[in-house]
């Protein structure tokens, strides 16, 4: 298999490759979408592949990780540093306790694309709320997810968006 042979630069440099081949095919079919219908059906149709996706993503990454079954906040912090676009954009945890964890995306590609363009953000809320809570339940089906802030709505400028993971243990 070619992989061996590379460097361990080179994989870095590969699953960074990867992950923008496969954010550029969301953005593009997107795109497609949206010309083809218009952006609340784009939205609706991107939410729907969410939903399985995010479940898709998760199961790998607990096959991958070798996780075993409802291991809580820990594994879901641990989870999200793995997520396809988590070698793209810079993302940040923070535990509040040790039954409530908060994810922020510091700097989103999507997000800051659109900003150097002088375009509004993104209103990705209501795919995110299904991706989010979608990936925490398939890590753990105790996990409960809140949004603190997501685009449509306003956000401080050191993130674009913040999640809140809570377990009742």
């Amino acid at each position: 298999m070619i992989l061996k042979d590379l460097t361990r630069e080179q994989l870095e440099k590969l699953i960074t490759d990867l992950s923008k081949r496969w954010i550029a095919h969301d953005g593009l079919w997107f795109l497609a979408a949206e010309e083809k219908f218009d952006l609340e059906t784009a939205i609706e149709l991107d939410t729907r592949a969410w939903e399985k996706f995010t479940v898709i993503e998760a199961n790998r990454i607990i096959d991958f990780l070798g996780l075993p079954p409802d291991v809580g906040l820990k594994a879901l912090a641990t989870a999200l540093d793995y997520r396809l676009y988590a070698f793209l954009n810079q993302q940040a945890t923070e535990w509040v306790d040790d039954k409530t964890l908060v994810f922020k995306m510091t700097n989103c590609r999507v997000q800051s694309a659109r900003k150097r363009k002088g375009l509004p953000d993104f209103p990705c809320k209501s795919v995110g709320l299904v991706e989010y809570s979608g990936f925490a339940k398939t890590i753990d089906p105790r996990i409960k997810t809140r949004c603190i802030a997501c685009p449509p709505d306003p956000h401080p400028e050191e993130y674009f968006c913040a999640w809140e993971f809570t377990i009742d243990e």
